[in-house]
Formats: structure tokens, sequence, C-alpha cells
């Protein structure tokens, strides 16, 4: 009788070491690339709704500049975000012209390379601010020139159409007001942390109360409006 051979245990193929949490590896590669799409994207639509005439690629490069932290020519833009040097041309004259990103020209360098005017998203808010007080100051000026060219005219609808144009020109007169007294003249990057950090709890907490009163109050003259109005 031939005796067995000891079996010997079986063989499996060789596993890949598993990615440790946080560390490096595919895991890790997919969580980079998956967070870096969803800043890149957020980034864009927040950009484009706040912008006019700057897409959603615009956004785009201002996010891929926050990531890179360093200036990058218009050639690595557009392999880095695999769109056209057109597009991305088109896109960074409507950053610079924002106030959002500015051009430069390292020296020695053959071609311009652009980088965000600061920090983000501070550099946003400051480009936001300045376009909503050069909207204000646009429109105060339009509801004026419109009540020129009203002048004197008579009749019902000159005088709707003027007691809707002073209705106007007041809100903007106080909007302008207003933003002359509670912001500084706004040309570049607004540094919220330092500000924030300026303001006294006390006036924020004054703020917020008013802010609540103001809201109640306005939301309560509308009604009684409305009412009156149904009534007539």
């Amino acid at each position: 009788m031939t005796a067995r051979r000891p079996t010997s245990p079986t063989a499996h193929p060789p596993q890949p070491p598993a990615a440790s949490e946080g560390g490096d590896g595919p895991a890790s590669d997919e969580r980079v690339t998956a967070a870096r799409k969803a800043l890149l994207e957020g980034v864009g639509a927040e950009i484009a709704a706040s912008f006019p005439g700057i897409t959603r690629l615009g956004g785009q490069v201002v996010a891929a500049l926050y990531l890179a932290d360093v200036p990058r020519s218009m050639d690595e833009l557009s392999q880095e975000l695999g769109r056209s040097k057109s597009n991305i041309f088109a896109n960074l004259r409507g950053l610079e012209a924002a106030g959002i990103i500015e051009r430069r020209r390292e020296s020695g360098a053959r071609h311009d390379s652009f980088a965000l005017r600061g920090k983000y998203p501070d550099v946003i808010v400051g480009a936001y601010l300045g376009r909503l007080r050069r909207v204000v100051q646009d429109k105060r000026a339009l509801a004026r020139r419109a009540l020129a060219l009203l002048g004197d005219a008579q009749g019902p609808e000159a005088d709707a159409m003027r007691a809707r144009l002073d209705d106007l020109s007041r809100k903007y007169d106080l909007f302008a007001e207003l933003m002359e007294q509670l912001l500084p003249s706004i040309d570049g990057p607004v540094d919220l942390e330092r500000l924030i950090a300026q303001v006294p709890e006390a006036v924020v907490r004054s703020l917020n109360a008013a802010a609540r009163v103001a809201w109640a109050a306005g939301d309560a003259i509308s009604r009684l409006s409305s009412r009156a109005t149904r009534k007539r």
C-alpha cells in the first residue's frame, strides 16, 4: 500500500497590500481625485452665478490656481482642466477684468502666467463687493437719468412712472449711503478673518438684533400694504 504524501497548504496568489486609511495608494488617490473634482465643480458654479461673463470654466480656473498655490500658464491650465486654450483665455480675461486674478511675466519667461490676486475666498468676496458697489452706482445713475428724461411730463402714465422712478432712486440712494458707511472702498481681496476678528462681539449681537427687527418691520409693513390694496 502506497503511503500518501502530506499535502502542502493551498497556494494563494499574492495579494497587493491594502492601502492604510489616510495613506498612499489607489483608494487614497481616488479620494483626492473626488475631492478635487468636487471643489472644481463647486467653485465653478459659484463664480459663474456671481459674475456675468465668466463661465463655470472660469470658476474652475480659480479653484485650480487656489489648489496649485503657484502661478500657472494658460497652457498648463488648459492641460490640467482638459479644455481648449481659447476657452481658457476667454475666462482668464474675464477673471482679470473682475479683479480676481492677475497676469505675471516672470524674468526670462516666454509666456505670461496667472495667479489669484489674494487668498481664496477673500479675493472673491472683494471682487463681488466691488461689483455690487458698481451695480448700485450704475442703477442710481440710471434712475436719475430716466427721471431727467421724463421731465415735467403730465398725465396718469407719467405720474405713475415718476412715482416708480422716485421710489427706485430713493432706494438706490439708500443702498449707496449704506455701503459707504459700512463697507470700505474695495479694490482687491478682503481679509475676512482679520475683518471678522476685529468686530467686537457686542457689535455683532447688536447688528443681528437690528437686522431681525428690520426684517420683522418690513414683513409687517408689506402685509399691511397688501391688505390695504385688496380692500380698494
